[in-house]
């Protein structure tokens, strides 16, 4: 059976073909398309009318499939009014609408308190913020209802609103223990709950792909719309070929999302301080997690010098002195685009470290950097959750990059499974195949699926941890 996997990240969208039988999925890429953000005056905005074409030419391309699903990043949203038109292109998350707007918030509900409910950590972006900064404007006076973006597309795809339960946890809204939207906060920071739709869990059959959406696409209907893991990294986490429970995953990109798989949230005032999320997974699930600032790092340094070939820098790097600098990736002046080498040169002059010397020695201290960052982040995941792991599983397109997963094992003194680079597609045709009876079983069964039909690399762990404490105690 031949499902379509539409899989939308920050800067690009893919329209993937799934061939699943009950041992066995294969992905095959049939259409790619920019994402790239859109400044008009003050503000800058998602282009989602040409998302939304992207999917339409990725589903004609996929051929015959037998449902969809779609994934997205989390937070950013669509407001529609009384007919159901959108009020204008989603705002971008990164856009300083919500500078200083969590204050404001907290103001109404505490921030202990607010996490006391929602489990999540406080990111400037999330959607509880954008909302409190957009009170008063006349979109969201007009607006009806609110849709995630992944949920935006499926309403024009199908006609049905819905909000998918993974990626409403990230909004800072919803209820974690309850799985529900929360109404309480909601009307106490001033939005109106009127404007959410009902809840479903992944694996729902959200409606069928509407008559004008097989004629623009040559699709023969009926084709169900089926509601996957749809913020991606849960996508990514059902994507984790894991043999047992007992694992941490590091979902990498321009961000590293670094947690574990748990069955209940942990709330404590230790795991807010140390700013864990509570995201909701697959099957009640709960990834807890934090976001280490990734491969960005590396991409900016990349653009910085002109965009050199990466793997003779790579090869480069991997004979550097290893730990002969290293910088907090959390570090909020790597946040902005820039001269992001002159910024990892002055934070090592700040911490008393000589600055890498030449490019190679850079993106050794950006990879030694991430894997620190990725130890630091595990271990504490293991102990505030008291979820034991015995092996770190990297996913998405860090997977590629055998230095960072190598140095990942040696920091984290544990094996690296490397693969698949394509977890959250392959997570969202697992969910679909499911749906439709192709595969049953849980998560554990999905996984083991999965696990037959892969090449995944193993990095055993090497050297003294001792050098990896040296380094994280120059960081403070």
């Amino acid at each position: 059976m031949r499902l379509a996997a539409v899989d939308l990240g920050a800067s690009s969208g893919r329209v993937m073909a799934v061939d699943v039988t009950p041992g066995r999925v294969a992905l095959t890429e049939v259409h790619r398309f920019a994402n790239g953000p859109v400044r008009l005056g003050a503000t800058l905005h998602w282009d989602v009318l040409a998302l939304y074409r992207g999917v339409l030419d990725g589903l004609r391309a996929a051929g015959p499939v037998a449902s969809v699903g779609i994934d997205s990043w989390a937070v950013d949203h669509g407001l529609l009014d009384a007919t159901g038109a959108l009020l204008g292109n989603p705002v971008h998350y990164r856009d300083t609408r919500t500078d200083g707007v969590a204050d404001t918030v907290h103001a109404a509900v505490p921030a202990a308190e607010l996490y006391a409910t929602t489990g999540v950590q406080v990111l400037a972006f999330n959607t509880i913020y954008q909302l409190a900064a957009a009170a008063g404007t006349p979109q969201l006076g007009a607006a009806q209802q609110l849709l995630l973006i992944p949920d935006l597309l499926g309403y024009w795809l199908t006609g049905a609103r819905v909000a998918e339960v993974t990626n409403a946890s990230t909004t800072g809204l919803l209820d974690v223990r309850a799985r529900a939207w929360s109404t309480e906060v909601m009307q106490r920071v001033g939005i109106e709950p009127g404007l959410f739709p009902p809840l479903v869990e992944a694996g729902t059959r959200v409606g069928e792909l509407a008559p004008h959406v097989l004629a623009s696409t040559g699709l023969a209907g009926p084709v169900p719309l089926v509601a996957v893991g749809s913020h991606d990294t849960a996508s990514a986490v059902v994507g984790v070929p894991a043999a047992t429970d007992r694992f941490a995953y590091v979902a990498t990109g321009t961000w590293s999302l670094v947690g574990v798989e748990l069955t209940e949230p942990v709330l404590t005032e230790a795991g807010r301080a140390a700013n864990f999320s509570n995201e909701l997974g697959v099957d009640g699930t709960v990834r807890y997690l934090r976001n280490v600032m990734g491969l960005w790092l590396l991409q900016e340094c990349l653009r910085a010098w002109g965009e050199p070939d990466l793997g003779p820098l790579l090869s480069a790097a991997a004979v550097q002195p290893g730990l002969a600098a290293v910088v907090d990736a959390g570090d909020p002046a790597f946040l902005p685009p820039g001269d992001m080498p002159a910024r990892i040169a002055a934070a090592c002059t700040r911490t008393g470290q000589r600055p890498p010397a030449s490019r190679a020695a850079t993106v050794r201290c950006i990879l030694d950097s991430l894997a620190l960052a990725h130890r630091r982040t595990v271990r504490e995941a293991v102990a505030l959750s008291g979820r034991d792991v015995d092996v770190v599983h990297v996913v998405g397109g860090g997977a590629r990059n055998a230095l960072l997963c190598r140095l990942t094992a040696d920091a984290c003194g544990l094996p690296v499974v490397a693969g698949p680079v394509e977890a959250a597609a392959y997570g969202n045709a697992l969910v679909q195949a499911r749906a439709l009876g192709v595969l049953d079983g849980g998560l554990a069964d999905l996984r083991g699926v999965l696990r037959g039909g892969l090449a995944l690399v193993r990095h055993e762990p090497r050297g003294d941890a001792s050098a990896w404490d040296e380094a994280q105690a120059r960081l403070g």
